[in-house]
């Protein structure tokens, strides 16, 4: 793909996030769960850092060195074929220059999209000031406009996440920060860890622009976060855990009774060659 290719993609994208229909992203975490996600359907992914950070062999939270990052992110670009927006965390950097020589990596990786969260596991604090963050939004956009592909930039907020503040002022904030990262140049704001349904429907409203959510067992339906007005839902680390876990439960149970019941796997190994099939 090409750089002209890669902008078109980006752009196309963006259109996503106009509706009226929800953008779904499954979220991946290698070449071949992003195979998986092309296979069923969907027209675009996202990646899960703690996926991505778990197959290379990495605790969740920046603990994968960014160059194995980078790599991994290209490979899944490589695949899938199909609009690519990638976790990258706080953006692997203490400054804004730094953020904008992640992105500028990303880019060049093949990713369409980015997250950035305002989260940070350094300091005193849990989460940046919302100028802080505003300006690592505002070096993620010019990264882009130097790369020449207009990228998605999904401006998580940790606040729900992290349960700072009371229910009011935790809204409030939310509505303060999503404003400043869109000013800055975040083109949806995501407020992982927010749950209820009316109050997504509340900061749909005060925002005015494309909300992400993430989804899991129990979250309102593809048509409910519609009638919210809800743009766009990712799965975050859900599948990846899922497959995880699926892993654990036949590894347990072949350590415990000796037996071989379990090895009976519902994608036959031809089924799984198919999917790389014609992949240069």
């Amino acid at each position: 793909m090409n750089r002209a290719e890669q902008a078109q993609q980006a752009e196309l994208f963006r259109n996503k996030h106009r509706g009226p229909r929800l953008l779904l992203l499954p979220n991946a975490w290698d070449a071949m769960s992003a195979r998986v996600f092309v296979a069923a359907g969907f027209d675009a992914i996202a990646t899960t850092s703690g996926g991505v950070a778990w197959s290379l062999g990495y605790a969740d939270g920046e603990q994968a060195p960014w160059p194995e990052v980078v790599a991994a992110t290209a490979r899944i670009v490589r695949v899938a074929r199909i609009p690519v927006t990638a976790d990258i965390e706080a953006g692997y950097g203490e400054t804004p220059d730094a953020v904008m020589r992640s992105v500028s990596e990303i880019i060049e990786a093949g990713a369409v999209g980015v997250n950035l969260e305002d989260g940070t596991l350094h300091g005193p604090v849990p989460i940046r000031s919302a100028a802080d963050a505003a300006d690592r939004v505002r070096a993620a956009r010019e990264a882009a406009k130097a790369a020449g592909v207009p990228i998605v930039i999904n401006g998580r907020t940790d606040l729900y996440l992290r349960n700072i503040g009371d229910e009011a002022s935790r809204f409030e904030e939310t509505v303060e920060r999503g404003r400043a990262y869109l000013a800055a140049g975040a083109d949806c704001v995501y407020p992982i860890g927010l749950r209820d349904p009316a109050t997504v429907g509340r900061l749909v409203k005060a925002l005015g622009a494309p909300i992400n959510i993430n989804v899991r067992a129990g979250s309102p339906s593809v048509a409910e976060l519609e009638a919210l007005g809800v743009a766009r839902a990712s799965t975050a680390s859900q599948l990846a855990l899922m497959a995880m876990s699926m892993t654990r439960q036949v590894a347990d149970e072949l350590r415990a009774t000796g037996r071989f019941d379990t090895l009976s796997p519902a994608m036959a190994q031809a089924d799984a060659q198919r999917l790389f099939t014609g992949l240069s």
